[in-house]
């Protein structure tokens, strides 16, 4: 049947505030934080001859830190135009960098315009230092996503030192504001870039159930109609994403899916069958994506976890999982990773929630470790990951022994 676009939607007011670039204008739910970025800002307005601190944000993704890092700045800028100081920021977001290099370029195009993309090193760091020089006052870089640049982490040094490597002027101050998802990035960067770069840590801990129902509370005022949700929407899509990641951007997605589901049904109320709906549709999507975008030692790690769930073996401890791990890499011909890096791997497919990790401790002498299982639909993962001709092949070996439509039924 032909269907024609309508203006308006029964349901909706506006759907902005269900998106991920909106603004909010109050973060009631990270005062804490919001209090210490503020505090590590503080000495560039008191304009005593001390610049702002760096700092280092980290947290999973959808906590607020961006958010945060954006509101305090703003409140900044906003007292050095009214005490006529010069501050400037630029915000910086590292998602399609790999190398200090690679940011440097982008930054300094930022800056001037010019793309010194093949140049070497030296000069695109004195290119943006000219550039830093040529602003003056106090200016602050803010990296977003830092942690793609994985070792490569010269920036994160250069920057915090470059008035006593004499860089900038010594009437002028440069701070840097790094923002991480990856909770391991830290402890992989160089004992120098530690010591230079982390003034001030501050850690964004998952919202629990009660603060993600106020997130959403607020932004469902200004993005639903009146009286369309049912008393009890908003608190299953907060409890749902608690659950997971404590995350505000999937809680908010929950949410505004719902809303559409039900405003492409024809529906004039938003229902909890509508919540559940949109939570299915969404992890599932989640999840396969990501499956998809994982590297080969990613995959291999999974399809570990994926051989043990199979045989009923999980949840199962590191060095179970690395066993498999090193019988499928060697099977299939692939590079073998440490112990360690197989751990890290699967550490950081827990945050994606392929796998669910947990922490244990071993009576008085043990100390503690973690143990794995599967965290997604087995089928559907045993699906993507055989996309990939080799993986496949690692996935024919999991099932030989034992039937998988059988262990589904």
């Amino acid at each position: 049947m032909s269907r024609t676009f309508e203006r308006g939607s029964p349901i909706f007011e506006d759907e902005r505030p269900l998106t991920d670039d909106w603004d909010p204008e109050e973060l009631p739910e990270r005062d804490e934080e919001l209090g210490q970025i503020h505090n590590a800002l503080a000495p560039a307005i008191r304009n005593t001859g001390v610049g702002p601190h760096n700092m280092f944000l980290f947290g999973k993704t959808g906590q607020g830190k961006t958010a945060g890092v954006e509101y305090k700045l703003d409140d900044l800028v906003a007292a050095a135009d009214d005490a006529g100081l010069n501050i400037t920021t630029s915000q910086y977001n590292c998602a399609g960098d790999s190398s200090s290099y690679h940011v440097l370029i982008n930054l300094v195009e930022r800056l001037t315009g010019d793309n010194l993309n093949g140049h070497p090193m030296s000069k695109i760091t004195d290119a943006f230092f000219d550039a830093v020089t040529d602003i003056g006052g106090t200016v602050i870089i803010v990296l977003d996503e830092i942690d793609n640049i994985g070792t490569s982490d010269e920036i994160l040094y250069s920057i915090p030192r470059a008035k006593s490597n004499g860089n900038i002027p010594d009437d002028m101050h440069l701070s840097v504001i790094g923002i991480s998802n990856n909770f391991k990035f830290r402890d992989n960067l160089s004992p120098k870039v530690k010591d230079t770069l982390f003034d001030e840590e501050i850690h964004f801990a998952p919202y629990d159930a009660n603060q993600l129902r106020s997130i959403l509370e607020r932004r469902a005022d200004q993005a639903f109609k009146e009286g369309v949700l049912e008393g009890d929407v908003i608190p299953l899509c907060a409890a749902h994403a608690a659950q997971d990641k404590g995350s505000a951007r999937q809680a908010l997605r929950y949410l505004y899916k719902a809303g559409e589901l039900a405003s492409n049904t024809g529906s004039d109320m938003v229902t909890e069958e509508h919540v559940r709906t949109a939570q299915e549709r969404i992890d599932r999507k989640n999840i396969e994506k990501g499956i998809r975008e994982m590297t080969m030692q990613d995959q291999l790690s999974l399809t570990a976890v994926v051989a043990l769930d199979v045989e009923g073996q999980t949840p199962a401890k590191t060095t179970e999982l690395y066993a498999r791990y090193k019988d499928i890499a060697t099977e299939i011909e692939a590079d073998i990773r440490t112990q360690r890096s197989v751990r890290d791997h699967l550490l950081e497919l827990d945050l994606m929630g392929v796998v669910t990790a947990t922490k244990k401790q071993t009576g008085n002498r043990g100390g503690p470790h973690y143990v794995f299982e599967l965290g997604s639909d087995l089928g559907m993962t045993l699906d993507i990951l055989s996309e990939d001709s080799r993986i496949g092949d690692a996935i024919d070996l999991v099932t030989t022994n034992r039937s998988i439509q059988e262990y589904l039924d």
